[in-house]
């Protein structure tokens, strides 16, 4: 089997995850059957369309690292084929100019509710008037058109429910319909492999393709991702563009292993990467039911996927988020330190950066609950005491530390839980950071001290 697909997004805005999604499945399919994958932008809008998302796209793909064939195919560059085509159906007799306003139709169509138009030139009624033509295709009224999607089986509607369908504007532009089918036919495509929403525009699609006598591709609709409330993603959702979700700290290879799992799944599994991916891809098991999209899972994924990268990674990508100004020697090498410490805690790269601000600089603000805490007598008078213990001790590490504030609660007969809180309070002003005693010893016993006596000249 010659498999060959495509990804055609228009470059009306910036790469959805729920479009992303579908570029997955066709690449996956590709790589699957050792076929092609090809990249095709769909800029005939060209009000809408801009460069800017057309480089967006292609960055988004890249990213999930979803590498396609040969060059890049712009529907902008190939208006005359399209022209040429219905051209061609309008010398097979299964074409024709219409002459009807736009005002007309929306006439009949209020006066005949439910009722398709019917234009009276398309038996050959002749026109005297002054005004452009489009071009329509001709549909029989009789019979059905039929699906066989790969997915979800045999779909069929009538063609008299079917109006015939716009294939040049009257400035003689093609539409959409006509230039997606006469794109795919000379890409040689073998599987089109979209969202359900597109059922519609395949219906119509195939009108074209008989009309004209090719060879239909084989088809594959994929049911929408919802939101929680189960209707189609919105932003609220979690229904952003892909740049949002790199912006935000996750990872290429966990948005993928996500997405991959949305509507499609394999023996249960819920991790699985891009090489394993290639080697089980089937499309019998896309799911013919809407997927949900759950944030938690996500963070979850992205969580695991954090976890799984070499501490030398994930410092790289923490340092190229943080402020260069504030980084110096010493700060590189105490958030180095602390990498080990705080990979199992952030759901995202951007959690981890929110973590190590804390080795960074003491100057961002104090959380609410450190405040409450060091409004409290009994804080403040443990910050002193306790300065005056960190004193004297050498060996400074997370071991003494304990021992230190262990021996120390015995000692005022206070919680080791109440030292632990006004220590976070006055040396880290926040209470989202690693284990206060590993911390302690990465900031080191000079800092530790100057944070805390700063604290206390505060009062």
């Amino acid at each position: 089997m010659n498999v060959r697909t495509r990804f055609a997004p228009s470059p009306t805005g910036t790469l959805h995850i729920g479009v992303a999604r579908t570029a997955i499945f066709n690449w996956l399919f590709a790589k699957r059957n050792n076929g092609k994958f090809y990249l095709r932008i769909e800029d005939t809008d060209r009000e809408r369309s801009k460069d800017e998302y057309v480089e967006s796209i292609k960055h988004g793909l890249n990213w999930l690292g979803l590498n396609w064939d040969g060059n890049i195919v712009f529907q902008s560059q190939r208006v005359e084929r399209h022209k040429e085509v219905a051209q061609a159906l309008i010398n097979k007799g299964v074409a024709y100019h219409c002459y009807a306003t736009q005002e007309e139709i929306q006439n009949f169509r209020d006066a005949n509710p439910g009722q398709k138009f019917i234009s009276k030139w398309r038996d050959g009624a002749q026109y005297y008037g002054s005004s452009l033509p489009v071009v329509r295709l001709r549909i029989n009224d009789d019979g059905m058109t039929k699906i066989n999607d790969l997915v979800l089986g045999e779909i069929e509607v009538k063609n008299g429910e079917m109006d015939d369908m716009v294939l040049l504007r009257s400035d003689k532009t093609p539409t959409y319909l006509l230039s997606c089918v006469v794109d795919d036919y000379d890409m040689q495509i073998s599987h089109i492999i979209r969202g359900n929403d597109h059922l519609t525009n395949t219906f119509r699609q195939l009108q074209i393709l008989k009309a004209i006598g090719w060879k239909e591709p084989s088809y594959v609709h994929i049911p929408l991702i919802h939101g929680n409330d189960g209707r189609k993603i919105s932003k609220r959702d979690g229904g952003v563009g892909l740049e949002e979700y790199r912006e935000s700290g996750y990872l290429p290879e966990a948005l993928f292993n996500y997405l991959l799992r949305l509507g499609w799944g394999h023996e249960n599994r819920e991790i699985i990467n891009a090489q394993e991916a290639i080697q089980i891809f089937n499309l019998a098991d896309i799911s013919k039911s809407p997927a949900r999209f759950d944030l938690d899972k996500l963070n979850f994924i992205n969580q695991y996927y954090i976890r799984s990268l070499d501490d030398e990674i994930i410092f790289a990508k923490i340092i190229n988020q943080v402020n260069k100004e504030l980084l110096n020697e010493k700060c590189l090498e105490k958030i180095k330190k602390s990498i080990s410490l705080i990979k199992s805690r952030g759901q995202t790269i951007n959690d981890l950066v929110d973590l190590v601000s804390i080795f960074i600089s003491y100057s961002n603000p104090i959380d609410e609950q450190s405040k409450e805490i060091l409004a409290l007598n009994e804080s403040k008078q443990i910050l002193v005491n306790i300065l005056d213990t960190f004193k004297d001790e050498q060996n400074w590490n997370a071991d003494m530390l304990k021992q230190l504030c262990s021996n120390f609660a015995a000692k005022y007969e206070i919680k080791i839980s109440v030292i632990m809180k006004a220590l976070r309070a006055g040396v880290l002003g926040t209470f989202k950071s690693p284990p206060i005693y590993e911390t302690l010893e990465i900031l080191g016993k000079e800092e530790t001290m100057h944070r805390i006596s700063q604290i206390i000249d505060q009062g």
